[in-house]
């Protein structure tokens, strides 16, 4: 239901209504086929581009080696509870939030939490507990990569309590894309509906003025507002980022809404620098 919310496809919706109960079927059938083409190019591609995210999200689950019960085995990240102790060893993705316990010239990559660029050197060492993310070299964090040396670390947070689950759950809440290019498609429906309806309640008045009856007038004020209203702007709209979107997929960048191509179009700059002090909530601000 989300591909119909939008102004001028409501309008749409409705005169296609009117044009049925009037009894004309093949206007109403050719007014709700654009809407319903519309709809389904829009489905598609972000259901295309969902499969791709959650085959993305398989992906990321990893091997890791941990000790139990005295001996050393090797268990999916999605099997790690609180308080497994994980061995890392250079190569090695580090499969949940860990409080690192004993290490030897242990080197982790965490770019993709704090956005710096060179591998941090951990240690031991109790930190205070208003320390920036990136300065809690204590802690190993899910999805950073191990570049050197080897360590040992007990889980304290899988799956969503972790780091980078804090960011996911961020995401999903971010529920409502609003682009400049939405936005001013919404401006422009809006006031071109309100033109459309006010001209037609104009021409109903005039009509009724001059002597027609109220029927023919009413037809007369259905057929302008459908007449008047761009029935394919939405469509031509959702087609081009449509292709934008698989232009993008073929660079192999998965864009998850439609309306999100526009604004990496529209990107002139964009930077990779991130201060060291910088953590997570500052991040998902920006």
């Amino acid at each position: 239901m989300l591909q119909f919310n939008q102004p001028l496809l409501y309008i749409l919706l409705i005169a296609g209504a009117i044009k049925a109960f009037l009894g004309q079927w093949v206007n109403a059938g050719v007014i709700w086929g654009v809407t319903l083409i519309n709809a389904i190019i829009g489905f598609v591609q972000e259901s295309k581009a969902e499969s791709a995210i959650a085959a993305l999200a398989s992906s990321v689950q990893t091997n890791a080696t941990i000790i139990r019960n005295g001996e050393k085995v090797q268990v999916s990240s999605t099997e790690l509870v609180p308080g497994d102790v994980v061995l890392l060893t250079s190569g090695d993705k580090v499969p949940a939030d860990l409080r690192l316990v004993q290490l030897r010239n242990l080197q982790v990559n965490e770019s993709a939490l704090t956005g710096e660029s060179i591998a941090i050197e951990k240690n031991t060492e109790p930190l205070s507990l208003d320390a920036a993310l990136a300065e809690r070299v204590n802690m190993a964090y899910a999805g950073s990569f191990v570049t050197f040396g080897t360590g040992r670390g007990i889980v304290v947070a899988i799956g969503d309590a972790t780091e980078t689950g804090r960011i996911s759950q961020l995401m999903e809440q971010g529920t409502t894309l609003k682009t400049p290019l939405t936005r001013k498609f919404d401006k422009f429906s809006r006031t071109l509906l309100y033109i459309i309806l006010g001209i037609a309640a104009f021409m109903f008045a005039v009509g009724l003025g001059y002597g027609y009856s109220w029927t023919e007038m009413f037809e007369a004020a259905i057929a302008f507002a459908v007449s008047a209203i761009p029935e394919g702007l939405p469509a031509v709209v959702t087609v081009t980022l449509a292709i934008g979107v698989s232009r993008m997929a073929r660079r192999h960048a998965i864009v998850r809404k439609l309306p999100a191509v526009e604004t990496l179009g529209g990107a002139t700059v964009i930077s990779d620098l991130a201060p060291r002090n910088m953590n997570v909530n500052s991040m998902t601000k920006c």
